[in-house]
Order: C-alpha cells, then sequence, then structure tokens
C-alpha cells in the first residue's frame, strides 16, 4: 500500500464544516505517517474527475471529508477497486457514517481511526446497490419521500430545512398513494397500492430516518421496505416512527429481503443516497464486496 492518501474534500459540506474538518483530519493522517494528497473540485463532475484520476494514479486510500452527497461520488470512483474508503462525515445528514458505526461530526477521532484502521489493516467489505449506473451506499427511495424531494428540488425560497418542511406539507394536501409493480429477484409481480418503496443497502436516509432499520450492508441482500396504501392519518401516525425504525411493526409495512429489486410507477423518481437517478422503472442490483471500508 503507498503511504500517499487521498483526501477528498467538499469545504461546503455542512455549511462550512468540511473546510474545517479537512485539517484535523490531514494532521491525524501525517501524525500516522502517511502523506495527504487534497483533491476539491469546483463542482461534482470536476471534483469525480480528479478522484478518479487519482484512484488511477495510485493512492492508499481515499477519505472523503463531508457529507453523504461527497460519499456518493466517492462511491463512484471507488467501487469494485482494491482501494479502501475512510469517511470523515461532517455534512447535514450523515447516513452512511451512521448506519455503518462511524464517527459523526468528530473530524478529529474519525481521522484518527481512519489511520489506526490503515495502520492495522482493519478493512471490512460491503456491498453496494447499483442502479441506473450508479452505485449507492445507502437507500434507494421511490414514492410519497422522492416526491417530497422533486417538490424541495424545486422550490428557491426558503432556503435550508424549512423549504423540505414545506415541500412535505404541500405533498400532504394531495397525497394519495401509487401504483406500483415490483419485482424481487425475477419472482412474481407484486401489484401493490404503495405509499412508497425503500430499498435499504444500509438501515438509514434522510438524516437519521431509519427506513430500512434492519438492513446489514455486509449480508448480500437489500431490505426493502414497502409502505402500504396509508391514508394521511395513517401516514402522519407513522411517519415519526421511522426515526427509531419501529415502523416495521405496523401492519401497513412490509420488508422483503432480496438482492435484485425492479421497481416500477408512473410519475415517479428514484432517488438513491439522497441523488436523483431518473423516472422508475428502475432496477437494483446488490454487488457484494463491492466496496473495502476503513472501520
Amino acid at each position: 500500500m503507498t503511504s500517499e492518501i487521498t483526501l477528498f474534500v467538499n469545504p461546503t459540506a455542512g455549511r462550512g464544516r468540511g473546510a474545517h474538518a479537512a485539517q484535523p483530519a490531514a494532521s491525524a493522517l501525517r501524525a500516522a505517517g502517511f502523506s495527504v494528497r487534497t483533491v476539491v473540485g469546483t463542482d461534482a463532475a470536476d471534483a469525480l474527475a480528479r478522484l478518479r484520476a487519482a484512484v488511477r494514479e495510485g493512492t492508499g486510500a481515499v477519505i472523503a471529508v463531508g457529507g453523504d452527497g461527497l460519499v456518493s461520488l466517492a462511491l463512484q470512483a471507488l467501487a469494485g477497486t482494491a482501494v479502501p474508503l475512510g469517511v470523515v462525515a461532517v455534512g447535514t445528514g450523515n447516513d452512511f457514517a451512521r448506519s455503518l458505526g462511524l464517527p459523526v461530526r468528530e473530524p478529529a477521532r474519525a481521522g484518527r481511526l481512519a489511520a489506526e484502521a490503515l495502520k492495522e489493516g482493519r478493512i471490512r467489505e460491503i456491498h453496494l446497490g447499483r442502479a441506473a449506473d450508479t452505485s449507492y451506499g445507502t437507500v434507494l427511495c421511490s414514492g410519497f419521500d422522492s416526491r417530497v424531494n422533486d417538490r424541495g428540488n424545486r422550490m428557491r425560497l426558503p432556503l435550508g430545512r424549512f423549504k423540505y418542511d414545506l415541500a412535505i406539507l404541500a405533498e400532504l394536501a394531495s397525497f394519495r398513494p401509487f401504483p406500483y409493480r415490483i419485482t424481487l429477484d425475477g419472482g412474481p409481480v407484486i401489484e401493490t397500492e404503495a405509499t412508497l418503496v425503500a430499498v435499504g443497502n444500509s438501515s438509514s436516509y434522510g438524516g437519521g430516518m431509519r427506513i430500512c432499520a434492519d438492513a446489514v450492508p455486509d449480508d448480500g441482500l437489500f431490505d426493502v421496505t414497502v409502505v402500504g396504501d396509508c391514508g394521511r392519518g395513517t401516514l402522519l401516525k407513522v411517519f415519526p416512527q421511522v426515526y427509531k425504525g419501529t415502523h416495521l411493526g405496523h401492519p401497513k409495512v412490509t420488508v422483503h429481503r432480496a438482492s435484485k429489486v425492479t421497481l416500477e410507477a408512473a410519475g415517479i423518481t428514484a432517488y438513491a443516497d439522497g441523488e436523483p437517478l431518473g423516472p422508475l422503472p428502475v432496477t437494483a442490483e446488490c454487488v457484494p464486496a463491492a466496496l473495502r471500508l476503513l472501520t
């Protein structure tokens, strides 16, 4: 393993926390005897191109300093390679790190743990989801939650989290379940009315919503959470339970496990790791041992 480590940084993550977090992470790596090369792009496409070049040229590991968006970019460069990923989670949601038991908003500690993992060879192979030519580490979502994302992305004001709170209220006003066709591992098509369908590579999305609470990222299977044909009142009761994962016990919620999932529904966009994949239909496949993670 080369002693040069690539620090992949989003300086704007977490309203500027990324810029401040890079220094203690770099210091921890240097103190452990590694040299550090920092990669920062002018935009997402430029950042990914620069990271792919660093991986091609040879690097001992990539340490992503930012939130789930930056981790998602790192996955596109690292999936299927031998280069391990470390995460210094300082974004808004940090679901990838949270689901895998990594430190959240503790950049110095996260940097030290990454350095120790490199020294001691502590690497965990995990699977990733693959859909629409994109690798993802957390959850592919569709239905009510993706409609909220669609609406929030169209809104210019207000800024921040409040925009999505307003988007939730607007979607609730016109809410209706969606007719889905779901295929699991090439089996018979399941036709159902559903509020949302989430295909979890790991347990949470949206900043701690444990929609696929029991998902394990190295068992070779997705957890597929189907929230059935809830009315507004039921949805308002079930939705807060998502933060504890207790929604899985509700009679309107069903969980399947599969390695390949096809979702079909009209007028629905799929999102993975919080980023839009495009309209359904979409097929997600679980790719075993796709990522080497510093733990």
